[in-house]
């Protein structure tokens, strides 16, 4: 009998969830780039920031978006959950910026932690007051992309500011949420290699960072810009040579993080 209540109870708390809508631009299967294992990445619509090397012009607007409900998003996923089980992996939402819609975005990793998925959060940060304990206790991985330490350089970068994402990360570690740093290795404009090591002493001071992945600029999202009818920012600037790629992972290492 306690068992048919609970059951009763709890189709009944499933029954009475509100249907989160969220606005979505795509989704897709990839491996190795997007957390651990083969992913079911979700990119939702919308974004404050509008980073120069951004290769997702077409996410910025939610409003280029279309709408779909937690539920579509999980019948989606629920396809391939043996799969991505079976291949170590899991679902990563990501954008666009998945904290300009916060509660679609911890109703989806909620439903996929209650699927028993790995969970991983991509953003910048710069939302991150918007992400409540809640959604991060549901987030197995946040990929925290941080474009650079130097206030200025990010402001000129991504039109944004540098604080809210700093903030974010001291507020990942102070609740162990596992974080993978993301840095977009931006010749003429992240290079600076003592702003870097500001980075490096900053993070390891946090525990919670298993890894940096820096990451060479590239121009794959030029023909984006350009269906678009948007100029391309950074048209002009080349990816950096592999030496600097390394000398730049090697600064991370020096301060005793894994880099990648």
């Amino acid at each position: 009998m306690k068992e048919t209540r609970a059951a009763q109870a709890a189709a009944h708390e499933t029954a009475a969830r509100p249907a989160a809508v969220g606005r979505i631009h795509s989704w897709d299967l990839s491996t190795g780039v997007d957390g651990p294992g083969t992913r079911f990445v979700l990119f939702v619509s919308g974004c404050p920031l509008r980073c120069l090397y951004c290769a997702n012009p077409d996410t910025w607007h939610m409003r280029d978006g279309r709408p779909a409900t937690v539920d579509e998003v999980m019948a989606r996923i629920d396809k391939y959950r043996n799969f991505l089980s079976t291949a170590g992996g899991g679902v990563t939402v990501t954008g666009g910026e998945p904290l300009l819609q916060p509660a679609f975005t911890a109703a989806v990793l909620r439903r996929c932690k209650e699927a028993g998925l790995h969970t991983a959060l991509d953003t910048s940060g710069f939302l991150g007051a918007r992400a409540t304990d809640s959604l991060l206790a549901d987030t197995d991985l946040v990929l925290l992309d941080v474009k650079s330490f130097d206030l200025a350089t990010y402001r000129r970068l991504t039109g944004g500011e540098l604080a809210p994402t700093l903030n974010f990360a001291t507020r990942l570690n102070r609740l162990g949420v596992r974080t993978w740093i993301r840095y977009v290795l931006v010749p003429g404009w992240t290079d600076d290699l003592r702003a870097i090591d500001g980075l490096a002493r900053f993070l390891s001071g946090l525990g919670a960072v298993d890894r940096v992945d820096v990451l060479p600029f590239h121009k794959l999202g030029a023909a984006k810009y350009e269906a678009l009818g948007l100029p391309f920012p950074l048209r002009d600037t080349p990816a950096p040579a592999p030496e600097l790629v390394q000398q730049v992972r090697e600064q991370f290492l020096a301060r005793g993080l894994s880099a990648y």
